[in-house]
């Protein structure tokens, strides 16, 4: 142990770690080294440092994890302070990836907490194969569904097509809905990913189209008015590009706009804070919700780490808003899952069907849900990008395609195309099968 350490102040850990027990992991080894390695060697990678974030990382520093970085893109916000415990008054504006850090390096000896404030997305594959295990506390299900494709990504496989596991980067994700949460064990190729159960999360409050445009009641009307129909009108930062919540000129645009309407209707409450928390589809936290879930995902990690206990399978529901309910069930594993199973896709269309068919089916599809899909195929022998909304240039040159049926773009029965989106770091692999309009 490192000079930090004092007489038992790991006994309430090593009480566990060096005494076999009933609910051992087989694989299980009692020995005091196993709190060297969590000390010294264990990588611990948490992406969010907001409400759970937070808890995770208090709870991960006191269980004897040392070794941890965090990744986080935004600052801290007044409303943060009443949960996100790490932070005071005097940190507003500053990157809560920087001061959580700071204050568990500070506060818990030992602990060597690297903050990174950034997104996830500005990372390869080579940042992520570091870490033991990945931590997630997010408020994205576009972020969750970004690094589990990354995790399957650095999967490898043996010759007879079964994942080596010494690839498999676990990942522990908690989730909070006010006083319900969730916390889940995901091993990347054997078990259910992200992609597996994406019916599991929550389907997107819409409101009525003729109430935001003609009678709003409620501030989230107002915002839901500009967010719906102005921003595409006005496209107040360029032609195509879409609106991103986590950027800080885009919502004071939004929300500027949202009080103007207010303003006009006599509706009062547009904030800033609102304005974000629709944009995003944010729902407001409780710090005890958050406290309960950070605790399951700590357990979890510290299961993973040790192999002291068997570990969750592979999901738990925590629901407080009347009594205490919680229950665990075991998410299945997709056969054809787009993200893990390493199975092209089948998409059945027309061939007079357009290239816009396609893209919608992608979008609105509960299977996929993807969110700007790019298509990519190989004709002749030569790659051909068909459309691609996310670089403008690329757009104008290819949104005339949208109009296009399959049999004019020149695509085939069983042809293959790949899918890039904002929700995956990989393209994903699909095989048209087209039937004529006779066959139909």
């Amino acid at each position: 142990m490192t000079g930090v350490d004092w007489p038992h102040r790991w006994a309430h850990v090593s009480k566990i770690l060096t005494r076999p027990g009933p609910f051992a992991h087989p694989d299980f080894e009692a020995c005091p080294e196993m709190m060297d390695f969590l000390h010294d060697d264990c990588k611990l990678l948490i992406i969010g440092a907001g409400g759970l974030g937070c808890e995770l990382l208090k709870d991960l520093a006191l269980l004897g994890f040392r070794n941890m970085d965090v990744i986080d893109m935004d600052t801290i916000d007044l409303s943060n302070l009443n949960r996100q415990f790490l932070f005071r008054k005097k940190d507003i504006g500053k990157p809560k990836a920087d001061v959580a850090a700071e204050y568990i390096n500070s506060r818990i000896p030992g602990c060597k907490v690297i903050p990174h404030f950034t997104k996830i997305q500005d990372f390869d594959s080579s940042f992520y194969r570091q870490f033991h295990i990945v931590v997630c506390g997010l408020d994205s299900i576009i972020a969750r569904r970004w690094i589990n494709g990354m995790l399957v990504s650095l999967l490898k496989y043996n010759d007879d097509n079964t994942v080596d596991q010494s690839s498999i980067i676990p990942m522990v994700d908690g989730g909070t809905e006010g006083f319900k949460g969730n916390a889940r064990v995901i091993l990347p190729g054997v078990s259910a990913c992200v992609e597996c159960t994406l019916e599991l999360y929550p389907p997107q409050v819409n409101f009525p189209m003729c109430t935001i445009a003609h009678t709003p009641r409620l501030p989230e009307h107002c915002i839901e008015y500009v967010k719906v129909l102005l921003w595409p009108q006005e496209k107040p930062f360029g032609e195509g590009v879409e609106l991103d919540g986590d950027d800080p000129a885009h919502i004071k645009w939004v929300y500027d706009k949202a009080s103007e309407r207010a303003s006009q209707y006599g509706i009062s409450g547009v904030t800033y804070r609102l304005t974000q928390g629709v944009v995003k589809r944010i729902i407001p936290a409780v710090a005890s919700t958050n406290a309960v879930i950070a605790a399951a995902c700590a357990t979890e990690v510290f299961k993973l780490a040790t192999s002291c206990c068997q570990v969750l399978n592979n999901y738990v529901n925590f629901n407080d808003t009347e009594g205490i309910y919680t229950y665990t069930f075991e998410a299945e594993k997709k056969d054809n899952c787009a993200a893990c199973s390493q199975i092209p896709q089948h998409l059945t269309f027309s061939e007079d069907d357009k290239l816009q068919d396609v893209v919608d089916h992608l979008k609105e599809s509960a299977i996929y849900q993807l969110k700007s899909p790019g298509i990519i195929t190989t004709i002749d022998g030569k790659n051909k990008t068909l459309f691609m909304s996310t670089v403008k240039c690329i757009e104008d040159a290819t949104k005339s395609n949208l109009k296009k049926s399959l049999k004019e773009l020149g695509l085939e029965n069983g042809q293959e195309i790949y899918v890039a989106d904002p929700t995956t770091p990989n393209s994903l692999l699909f095989r048209l099968q087209l039937a004529s309009k006779m066959d139909d």
